[in-house]
């Protein structure tokens, strides 16, 4: 059965229209719960007006830099000025905008709801746990389908009207650096307060978690909207996008020689119908009376899985793909499931790792970090092998098909690991919904019952961001090999146009690291993840420093707040402030040096070291964010496992030595952990669309 590219634009547009429609009838589901409960309501405005001020406040430094940008997009891209078709720059420039507007408006829409959502959650745990489940899962799915729309909806619109690879990149490009900056303000931010109302609250005064005394309470909430739901939806954005624009990058060549653009086609009708799925996969998630809530979140996650399966088998068998095509895409599919399942292993308080950590912390903080680095490092292992057997399974399948089609199939399987990407981040929003609702609960004082039901929910939602987290750092493993496949294309295209070699011919067919330069590339893209995770460690460490500072300022001058004498509240206000400004100070340093690197190892040394670069920057970052990710989980849920009455509960040593643990653990998991996904497609793209520069500038 034929298919023309205007259908697929067509189908692929209503798809997009569809999961804005299903965000919408979320959003209005949730908006007519009336919060009666006056004291709900006002803790959670001051969540929302929190998060409202620092997202603000952040967009506009954001805004400025991409000023900065396009301006240098537009001299720059995809050629310099003076050897360019003017209009080509334009478009470049003008794709880049809305990536940056596409990425920031699905966070924003995500956090407004996530927002609303967690004062009906608080109020329905006083009820029913399933009405509190419905409540702060359907609005994670507001974020997940407002995400996903949006990526689909730009990739389609773009492509459809200018047909261009290059501007996707572009497109990408804008995404992926409005994501580096946003993920690591936000992290920066929430971990923290996360880190400051901790080390005041639990371990000096022995107080709980969300009491309404500690001045921190409510930026640590404010943290979990900006960094957790916003951050990592633009993160997720990103890597949707750059999946679909390393893909199309290859699929458009191919379709060059196959001229019959199926490639191209494939790719579009393949992301539409992940969108689909997760569609149906989040309008039929249900959690039943007695049921346990990650329970009914993994069945969500295995029905999408199982209905893209089905609708992707069928649309290739109608149209005749190439079913080794499907193949490699079903591969990406289940290695991310399968990743998520290895992540969920290592920071599931029901299995022995989170157990034997929260048993060491018995004896002391020192052994609560060491347990908790021993596991995050052997948890390295299993993922990075599924990522390489995607690559290399893919890879093999789609071999036979021809030139060009082997590393085709690793890109078609980075699309079927993120086909499912709607229902992932409905469930990676769902986790600080929860945990807002768990603090309005305590800080309202609903009552014992609202509690045991919050922090049930919030025990999935910490086991289930430990998997999203898992799938989105292999998600981005498999999308960057196969940008890096793209960064090979597109500079043996430019090679071409510059007339350094002749058509038909390869410039660069690979990377050998015996050559020197390509090995220099290696060594400096390898350390780059490491003194990129450090700069956002010591970004929250000093915010967290100044916090402390100001908690204890607070608790010394306002009199009767320590003692929490009646009327007596603190200044929330100005701990947000201090949280923001320094969140916002640290912002840029982190993802600029990334960028900088990767330009001075261009210009510096050319495509072959950017070649070296890009590998060992892929290899140091995923290597770093698996281990920081699984192992701030373990400790996270470790702790929480003492606090249900493990090992002495809470108030005992075990207890003070877990805090200790999840102190550290907050910035490996939430900030720098996550933040190296972006940083890792941010170059890649720069890589990319750098190219033709390299080729023509560089000193060696």
């Amino acid at each position: 059965m034929k298919i023309t590219m205007s259908s697929v634009y067509v189908f692929t547009l209503l798809v997009a229209a569809g999961a804005f429609i299903v965000a919408f009838y979320f959003y209005k589901w949730i908006k007519q719960i009336e919060v009666k409960n006056q004291q709900v309501s006002a803790i959670s405005n001051l969540i929302a007006k929190g998060s409202d001020t620092f997202l603000r406040k952040e967009y506009s430094i954001l805004a400025k830099f991409s000023v900065v940008m396009i301006i240098l997009i537009f001299i720059f891209l995809p050629h310099p000025l003076w050897r360019s078709n003017i209009t080509d720059n334009l478009v470049m420039s003008t794709a880049y905008l809305a990536g940056t507007i596409f990425s920031g408006l699905a966070g924003l829409i995500g956090m407004k709801v996530a927002t609303m959502a967690n004062a009906r959650t608080a109020e329905a745990a006083t009820k029913d746990i399933s009405q509190a489940f419905m409540s702060s899962f359907r609005g994670g799915s507001v974020m997940g389908m407002a995400v996903v729309g949006f990526s689909t909806l730009g990739v389609a619109l773009l492509f459809w009207l200018t047909e261009d690879t290059t501007a996707l990149l572009g497109f990408s490009f804008g995404a992926s650096s409005l994501a580096l900056f946003a993920k690591a303000g936000g992290g920066i931010f929430t971990k923290a307060a996360d880190i400051a109302a901790d080390l005041t609250g639990k371990v000096e005064l022995g107080i709980p978690e969300d009491d309404p005394r500690n001045p921190a309470v409510i930026a640590d909430n404010v943290g979990d909207n900006v960094g957790d739901c916003a951050g990592m939806g633009a993160d997720l954005f990103d890597s949707h996008v750059a999946s679909l624009s390393a893909a199309l990058v290859m699929a458009v060549t191919l379709d060059k020689i196959a001229t019959n653009g199926q490639n191209t086609i494939m790719v579009f009708l393949f992301a539409a119908l992940g969108l689909l799925a997760s569609m149906i996969g989040v309008l039929f998630a249900r959690m039943e009376k007695n049921q346990d809530p990650t329970h009914a979140l993994n069945v969500s996650t295995y029905t999408t899985s199982l209905v893209f399966f089905a609708l992707s088998a069928f649309t290739t068998y109608l149209f005749g793909f190439f079913w080794r095509l499907w193949i490699a895409t079903i591969i990406g599919l289940i290695v991310g499931v399968l990743i998520g399942v290895v992540s969920d292993y290592f920071t599931n308080d029901e299995n022995l790792p989170v157990r034997n950590v929260a048993e060491m912390s018995q004896t002391g903080p020192a052994f609560t970090i060491l347990g908790g680095m021993s596991y995050g490092f052997i948890s390295v292992l299993p993922a990075l092998i599924g990522i390489g057997l995607a690559s290399i399974l893919s890879f093999k399948v789609a071999e036979p098909l021809g030139e060009g089609y082997a590393l085709f199939g690793i890109a078609m399987a980075a699309v079927g690991m993120l086909s499912i990407v709607g229902m992932i981040i409905s469930n990676d929003a769902y986790g600080p919904i929860v945990d807002n609702a768990r603090g309005i609960v305590e800080m309202a004082s609903l009552g014992d019952k609202a509690l045991e039901v919050t922090d049930s929910l919030d025990s999935a939602g910490n086991t289930v961001k430990a998997v999203t987290k898992g799938f989105s750092i292999a998600a981005a493993g498999l999308t960057v090999i196969s940008l890096l496949a793209a960064f090979m294309t597109t500079v043996n295209e430019s090679a071409i146009e510059l007339g350094l070699v002749s058509v038909g011919e390869v410039y660069l067919n690979g990377f050998d690291v015996m050559n020197p330069t390509v090995l220099f590339g290696l060594l400096v893209g390898t350390a780059v993840p490491a003194v990129f995770s450090a700069l956002l460690i010591q970004g929250v460490t000093k915010n967290a420093g100044l916090l402390v500072k100001e908690i204890h300022r607070q608790f010394n001058e306002i009199e009767g707040l320590k003692e929490g004498l009646p009327n007596v509240v603190p200044d929330y206000d100005r701990v947000i402030e201090l949280a923001t400004e320094g969140a916002l100070r640290e912002l840029i340093p982190a993802g600029a040096f990334a960028i900088i690197m990767t330009l001075a190892v261009g210009l510096i040394a050319g495509v072959s070291a950017i070649g070296g670069f890009l590998v060992g920057n892929i290899l140091g970052g995923l290597l770093l964010a698996l281990f920081m990710s699984n192992s701030g989980g373990l400790w996270d849920n470790a702790k929480k496992y003492i606090e249900s009455g493990n090992f002495g509960g809470k108030g005992s040593d075990a207890h003070k030595a877990s805090v200790i643990g999840d102190t550290v653990g907050d910035p490996f998991k939430d900030t720098a952990g996550p933040s190296i996904n972006t940083q890792i497609t941010v170059v890649s793209l720069v890589a990319s669309l750098m190219a033709s520069i390299f080729l023509m500038y560089s000193i060696l």
